[in-house]
């Protein structure tokens, strides 16, 4: 009989504590915390949630013990996850909390520190296991304890993510726990991780790709080692002492391990997996990683936090991939079982060749936080709702598609997938008389450029403003100060030339 009740993402974790026989569940640093550990923080901090009747708990903490027990925690009791992260501006998360309807807080030190500018007066229940005694904070207690986790409603929200919005706010992602059901069986049939696996741990927990570092990790029972800044710099000399064997970054990293001279024929030699996601990935980064980690599979993954974490993967081949590579990017592959998709043309006609990527099935959110952010992202057709993604792709037969860009105002730099919107509406606000963002191509990939009229300001200036209501990685690298924009035909402001003339800018210097 169907109950409508789902394991949830913590399952996962439940099915490694049987695996892993007493291993390591998280590695961070020096610090190494076994899965019994874990479990049992997670029964413990749980009890003190769910006897707050904590339904959506906020985690603001870096990557550390607090995170990760503090997101076990969430699940175990049954509430929704909202990954918090204290190095944003506080005006920012604080725009999340309230979104989120956030009722419970897990917090570090650091994350505790901003809460009153992050709170500005609203009261929540405020767990900080390792910040000592303080009155306006719970201390969970042995007697509060979860004897097991609390079961979930398969249609409950696991997590909320927030992605860049074109109003100037963070627009929330709701995902479900029968979304993330479906996602980690497609995995487990198509992966063979283990416990003796290693997985590295890359992304940002606000990040979709950080659930498989998680999730595929704790549910083959496998530790998850968090690469600390220091670790690219001898990258492969980091993966050898912690036995790294499953890599996930965005395609960024490589050129990042690139240029300090990391990708050395045969310099990952332990790699048995390797997944790249977030950003078009190119043939020529594909090849040079295959060179140092020749032992390990490569897959190109892709997907909108919108579908789940990923919702399409495509797997190297030496001989094949550069071949019917489109623009030298190597192919986002074949969209997963259980799910349709359409690409359409010009008019919304579907075009059986080339068009916007459209997709419906069991990953999709059931919607954003605001219904208000869901204009223009859906389309019902054929009985179905389908997320229009904004990327153009191309079929490739048995390739499956090609990712030839995005049809829209968004741009991905690092990993990050940025509104060029948010950012030209924050530049207004930071006293600029207008902005046009761009992304164009530098020489570490996407980067942004910025053209602003008005008085001509000094970049420190702008940068400083900027960050206290845009998160590092949505900031701009480049600005230029122009009197006024290009016009096209129809009057409005040329991107086009204003991009080419940002290329321009950015081109290398000629050499003699």
């Amino acid at each position: 009989m169907d109950t409508g009740l789902t394991g949830g993402p913590h399952t996962r974790f439940l099915r490694g504590l049987e695996l892993s026989g007493g291993g390591v569940a998280v590695h961070v640093g020096d610090q190494a915390l076994s899965y019994p550990r874990l479990h049992e923080l997670a029964l413990l901090w749980g009890g003190a949630l769910a006897e707050a009747g904590a339904r959506t708990v906020g985690v603001l903490a870096g990557k550390g013990v607090t995170a990760y027990a503090g997101i076990l925690a969430g699940l175990y009791a049954g509430a929704t996850i909202v990954p918090l992260r204290p190095d944003f501006p506080a005006a920012r998360t604080g725009q999340m909390v309230e979104a989120a309807g956030v009722d419970a807080i897990v917090a570090d030190a650091r994350g505790l520190a901003l809460l009153p500018e992050v709170l500005g007066g609203r009261q929540v229940t405020v767990l900080a296991p390792d910040c000592g005694d303080q009155p306006s904070v719970v201390r969970p207690r042995a007697s509060q304890a979860l004897a097991a986790p609390v079961s979930t409603p398969a249609s409950d929200t696991a997590y909320v993510l927030f992605t860049s919005g074109s109003t100037g706010r963070p627009k929330g992602v709701r995902i479900g726990h029968a979304a993330v059901d479906h996602y980690f069986g497609l995995l487990d049939a198509r992966y063979d991780f283990t416990p003796d696996d290693v997985f590295s741990q890359t992304f940002d927990l606000n990040f979709d790709c950080a659930m498989f570092d998680l999730f595929c990790a704790w549910g083959a029972g496998a530790p998850a080692v968090v690469l600390p800044g220091g670790a690219y710099r001898n990258l492969p000399r980091f993966a050898a002492e912690r036995g790294l064997t499953v890599w996930f970054s965005t395609p960024s990293a490589i050129d990042l391990v690139r240029r300090t001279g990391g990708l050395t024929p045969g310099a990952l030699p332990g790699l048995r997996w390797s997944f790249f996601a977030g950003e078009a990935l190119t043939v020529r980064d594909t090849a040079d990683w295959r060179a140092a980690a020749g032992s390990s599979i490569v897959e190109n993954l892709y997907g909108p936090t919108e579908l789940t974490v990923t919702v399409s993967g495509y797997r190297w081949d030496d001989v094949e991939t550069p071949r019917v590579a489109v623009n030298g990017v190597v192919p986002i592959g074949a969209v997963h079982a259980g799910h349709d998709h359409v690409l359409l043309g010009a008019g919304d006609v579907p075009d059986p060749d080339e068009g916007e990527l459209c997709i419906a099935g069991p990953q999709m959110t059931p919607g954003y936080l605001d219904p208000a952010d869901e204009q223009g992202r859906f389309l019902d057709r054929d009985g179905k709702r389908f997320y229009r993604t904004g990327d153009r792709c191309r079929r490739l037969g048995d390739a499956g598609l090609a990712y030839l860009g995005r049809l829209d105002s968004q741009v991905q730099v690092l990993g990050w997938r940025i509104e060029l919107t948010e950012v030209e509406h924050a530049l207004r606000d930071c006293g600029v008389q207008d902005a046009v963002a761009l992304g164009v191509a530098g020489e570490a990939g996407t980067e942004l450029f910025v053209f602003y009229t008005g008085g001509e300001r000094p970049v420190l200036e702008m940068v400083r403003a900027l960050r206290a209501v845009l998160p590092e990685g949505v900031i701009p690298r480049h600005y230029r100060h122009v009197d006024e924009f290009p016009l096209n035909s129809n009057r409005k402001i040329d991107r086009k030339t204003l991009a080419a003339r940002a290329a321009e800018l950015l081109a290398p210097a000629p050499v003699g």
